[in-house]
């Protein structure tokens, strides 16, 4: 792929990984979808993009993944929603280094879909706001929003009504199994609890909650069972979303060291910290400055 001779090159943008710190199922809509509580909360691990400005019009995507067509990349629908919303002819070549697992319930897809809205609305110099970015990015996903506005979140709804919360910032391992998790064939479950009784943000600081999904996850996924009951030994552990990726969180990074030191070699992990403001805040006021 070729880069236009007159293209601007914004590197190192950041698509920080989630966790859901619980999830409850408390109902289901008339269309099928499912209405949630759930607390977002971002982790300094990160996929990173680059960016270059084409004059022509085209959206191009380099990776280091080939599961995926460029067309069906939620980076490229992104791209093309905020062309496509703003009547914008200019295009981008998008480069994609991911490192978050995917299937994993991070998300990585939602991630690089907000961070591909923030930065070509700043490198297009189209100026819609955090909320114009954020209602394009619900037709791609419904953890895209969180990712654009980028604060720690209570959620609701099918995952988009968001109020900013202030959870503390701990320390986490992150395991991976050697699966992935489709979210719909959990949602389609029968097993799946749909009639949790509504907490309030107040309720959950004072007591947390659980994931109702784990239970569908932990039956239907030999791996990801593995893994609770190995983490489990140690701390509380916790499946993020629907899974695959378990979790559970310290006090401080030392005490997430020694447990990951002693991992299987079957699975892979790594230790984050919390974070309440997404990195990709700070990237975009480096830009502007």
């Amino acid at each position: 792929m070729t880069i236009s001779n007159n293209s601007r090159e914004s590197l190192d943008w950041p698509a920080p990984a989630k966790l859901n710190l619980f999830l409850h199922v408390v109902g289901r809509r008339t269309d099928g979808y499912h209405l949630l509580q759930t607390v977002f909360q971002f982790l300094d691990y990160s996929d990173q993009l680059d960016f270059s400005v084409r004059t022509d019009g085209q959206l191009l995507r380099q990776s280091n993944y080939s599961n995926i067509e460029p067309e069906n990349d939620l980076v490229v629908r992104a791209a093309k929603a905020l062309q496509t919303e703003t009547s914008c002819d200019l295009g981008a070549e998008i480069t994609v280094r991911k490192q978050l697992p995917m299937g994993g319930g991070l998300g990585g897809g939602s991630s690089n879909a907000a961070t591909t809205l923030v930065a070509l609305n700043q490198i297009w110099s189209l100026g819609l706001s955090t909320g114009r970015l954020a209602k394009i990015g619900l037709t791609l996903g419904a953890d895209v929003p969180v990712f654009v506005r980028g604060h720690a979140a209570w959620a609701e709804g099918v995952g988009e009504l968001l109020t900013e919360i202030e959870p503390e910032e701990c320390w986490y391992l992150v395991i991976s199994p050697n699966c992935r998790v489709p979210t719909a064939d959990i949602f389609r479950s029968p097993d799946l609890t749909r009639n949790t009784p509504a907490i309030t943000i107040r309720d959950f600081l004072k007591s947390g909650g659980h994931n109702d999904c784990e239970p569908v996850v932990r039956s239907l996924y030999p791996e990801v069972a593995a893994v609770l009951d190995w983490l489990g030994q140690y701390a509380v552990a916790r499946l993020t979303g629907t899974g695959a990726c378990i979790f559970a969180e310290f006090n401080c990074r030392e005490q997430a060291e020694k447990i990951h030191a002693s991992l299987p070699s079957k699975w892979q992990g790594f230790i984050a910290r919390g974070l309440n403001h997404s990195p990709l805040l700070a990237r975009l006021k480096q830009e502007k400055n």
